[in-house]
């Protein structure tokens, strides 16, 4: 038999958006899962975060990792993700918009820039996948930053850099966004209907990290990012969630499952994509995942639900399985039930 770990940011809504996202939801395996699982309170509040813990990798560093990922081999250089972004006035503050679509030649021509215009600072710039930039440095920068996912839809300058380097980096990201305010790239997106190229969001900076743990055998979900966390460690990533009840694992052998839906369709203030996403989750993975824990295929599944100051980690295993007095709740139960035991 096996355990199955699932990681799922944005479970849990924040309260005053809870009762309308999860107004009639049908949900009896997820529910089941919750009502019967032992609770125990987590300290890590985003998915960031938790992989970096789960993989060994400190200080946030990401963006070696996912370089890695991308074909390109990070050496003994210091990197930073410099990923494109939009930004947009709301009230008196910048909002960073996400999921921006670029092609190969738009992030090639915007680099090229990037790279001709600080070519006095050293800083070069790569783009290996057009949603997916890197900023190539000699010495490691005496900062900190914010990983974009956590800032989407946040004020962009309350995150920015902090340190004692920090201010010549705020000046860089004004410049860059001086730089692209009227590129010819950005002149054709705004001509047919697409949204400028304005800023690069600088986030994840560290160098290769060796001897990362390997603490799962395979992986699955939605996530993009820990897809790049399976890939450096030659971890097996698996999509369908078939193959998670296949075959003779070893006894104990562990599967992450990680479902990132939730988070960036709150992110995009899109609750009929959050509700669609949690009812996908529902139907591919809780209720299988269920029937097989019931089976005996599978021993444990612990699930992480992460959202900031309030995140959870419910153990479930077989014999817990028949507490049938444990009667299933709503989400809406949990997303209150946090509120309450923060407060």
């Amino acid at each position: 038999m096996k355990k199955v770990h699932i990681v799922i940011p944005d479970l849990f809504l924040p309260q005053q958006l809870a009762a309308y996202a999860s107004a009639d939801l049908s949900l009896p395996a997820l529910e089941k899962l919750l009502a019967r699982a032992r609770v125990v309170p987590l300290v890590v509040d985003t998915l960031e975060t938790w992989l970096c813990e789960s993989f060994g990798i400190v200080d946030l560093a990401i963006a070696p990792l996912t370089l890695r990922a991308d074909g390109v081999m990070p050496g003994d250089a210091y990197w930073l993700r410099a990923d494109p972004v939009g930004l947009y006035m709301q009230r008196d503050q910048i909002i960073m918009q996400p999921d921006l679509t670029l092609t190969e030649n738009e992030a090639e021509q915007l680099c090229a820039s990037l790279n001709a215009h600080f070519t006095d600072e050293g800083l070069h710039f790569v783009a290996p996948h057009p949603q997916r930039w890197y900023l190539q440095l000699d010495h490691a920068p005496d900062m900190q930053t914010h990983p974009m996912p956590q800032v989407v839809g946040a004020n962009v300058h309350a995150h920015l850099p902090f340190g004692a380097d920090a201010l010549h980096w705020h000046s860089v990201f004004n410049e860059i966004q001086m730089l692209f305010y009227e590129h010819a790239v950005n002149q054709a997106r705004e001509q047919r209907g697409e949204p400028p190229v304005n800023a690069v969001w600088l986030w994840g900076g560290g160098k290769t990290v060796d001897n990362l743990f390997r603490p799962f055998a395979m992986v699955a979900g939605d996530s993009e990012l820990t897809r790049a966390f399976a890939q450096a460690m030659d971890i097996p990533v698996l999509l369908p969630v078939e193959p998670l009840l296949m075959g003779k694992p070893e006894q104990g052998e562990e599967v992450l499952l990680v479902w990132e839906g939730l988070r960036s369709a709150l992110q995009s203030a899109d609750i009929a994509k959050w509700r669609a996403s949690v009812q996908q989750f529902e139907a591919e993975f809780a209720e299988p995942l269920l029937a097989a824990l019931a089976m005996g295929q599978l021993e444990q599944i612990t699930l992480d639900a992460l959202s900031e100051g309030e995140s959870r980690r419910f153990v479930l295993t077989r014999s817990a399985l028949w507490k049938l007095w444990c009667l299933p709740r709503p989400l809406l139960h949990y997303a209150l039930a946090g509120h309450s035991s923060k407060a």
